[in-house]
């Protein structure tokens, strides 16, 4: 089956069109920009040439209908005709207590996407809308939505409930969600298959770190808890999002400076985490340039960033009363060597050991960095969520 995976954001459009009988990437890109007058899409030609698209100023459906259009134009497309798109599917962020699994989207479930508003207003109307655009150019084809929050559906409530009066959970579904499920679901399956365990014997921990960041401690296939709470601004240390934080110094601070709402929400997910600390940048390139320059607080954002993640996987191990295996993924995690290093030369008392020469040279690859007689096998898995979306749709696609 040929299955577009739509990530619709607030401005912009991620795609990718997967062949699901051999899993190949047939196209990618996205349109940036969204709703600005520079908006513009990004794709591979064939030949695997990079290529921008000037769109000016296009809303989402506009967006959508210019990828269709490259994906069927007869230099640069890759299908004939809409035809030849046998589904779509779409990361939805929050599900809240809705969702536990990936679902066929009808009208049923796009009224209960929308009853989540409140609690992602900046990504689920951007994934409605592109279910209705979708919809609009394809009437007949099935869509379907695939979860951040899903995979988490299976945290107990003593880890995904928050200490507050019970009520604002009862009343308004104030409690601990998660995001990034969809990774942590991939990658947690995809390190039991590369090592040739049963992961329903396992106790991993999966660590997605990047600009944005989670961690979930997976036990034996199944979320039993994550850092990432009622919105992912909880947790680790991001980008630019604050991360844990004493609420009473947000209170302190709103009081202070007689900040609105809107300020603080606009101080604790765009001007926080490695941007916030370091006045540099949220992009960890920049901040290790800063670092060798010897800008001090560049590299006091950083060792932050690494404690915050030492201190999530320590408590997630005694958590599970143990661990097997590390999974390091997402744009640091992937790619980051000294962050690894970092991070697993504190996690020695637990018996981890890292080849370091290995470790080194480790990017963006499926890799085991441990040494064979560590107690605990730390991997760098690659993530690809849009993977995982495409055979959620064409499974539910096929039992429809």
């Amino acid at each position: 089956m040929n299955i577009l995976v739509l990530n619709c954001g607030s401005s912009s459009v991620k795609y990718k069109l997967i062949n699901t009988s051999d899993e190949k990437t047939l196209a990618e890109g996205g349109v940036e920009k969204i709703g600005l007058p520079d908006g513009f899409l990004k794709y591979k030609k064939p030949n695997g040439e990079k290529a921008i698209i000037d769109l000016g100023l296009v809303n989402h459906k506009g967006a959508i209908k210019a990828i269709m259009d490259l994906l069927t134009d007869p230099v640069d497309g890759v299908i004939k005709s809409y035809d030849e798109i046998d589904a779509v599917g779409h990361r939805v962020v929050h599900g809240a207590e809705k969702f536990s699994k990936s679902v066929l989207i009808t009208p049923e479930v796009i009224d209960q996407v929308k009853e989540c508003y409140d609690l992602a207003p900046l990504h689920n109307p951007a994934n409605i809308t592109g279910i209705e655009a979708i919809e609009a150019l394809m009437p007949n084809v099935p869509q379907v939505g695939v979860f951040d929050t899903a995979f988490h559906q299976t945290m107990p409530p003593k880890a995904f409930m928050y200490p507050l009066p019970y009520k604002y959970y009862a009343e308004d579904g104030v409690r601990r969600y998660g995001f990034h499920g969809t990774s942590h679901r991939y990658v947690s399956q995809r390190a039991a298959e590369i090592l040739g365990v049963n992961i329903a014997e396992k106790k991993m921990i999966t660590c997605h770190v990047g600009n944005g960041g989670s961690i979930t401690a997976v036990m034996y296939g199944k979320s039993v808890d994550t850092s990432m709470g009622l919105t992912p601004t909880e947790g680790l240390m991001m980008g630019t999002r604050v991360g844990d934080v004493d609420p009473g110094a947000l209170v302190y601070l709103m009081m202070k400076h007689n900040l609105t709402p809107q300020d603080l929400q606009k101080i604790i997910n765009k001007e926080s985490g490695v941007l916030g600390v370091s006045e540099v940048s949220s992009d960890m390139r920049e901040l290790e340039a800063a670092i060798k320059a010897g800008n001090t607080n560049a590299q006091l954002a950083l060792d932050m960033y690494e404690l915050r993640i030492i201190k999530y996987i320590g408590a997630y191990a005694a958590e599970m009363n143990g661990v097997d295996i590390i999974v390091f993924t997402g744009g640091v995690g992937e790619n980051q060597a000294g962050t690894r290093l970092n991070v697993c030369k504190s996690l020695e008392f637990m018996g981890v050991k890292i080849d370091e020469a290995l470790n080194a040279v480790t990017r963006g690859t499926e890799t085991i960095i441990s040494t064979p007689d560590s107690k605990v096998t730390v991997m760098v898995v690659p993530t690809d969520e849009e993977l995982m979306i495409a055979r959620d749709t064409e499974a539910i696609v096929k039992n429809k």
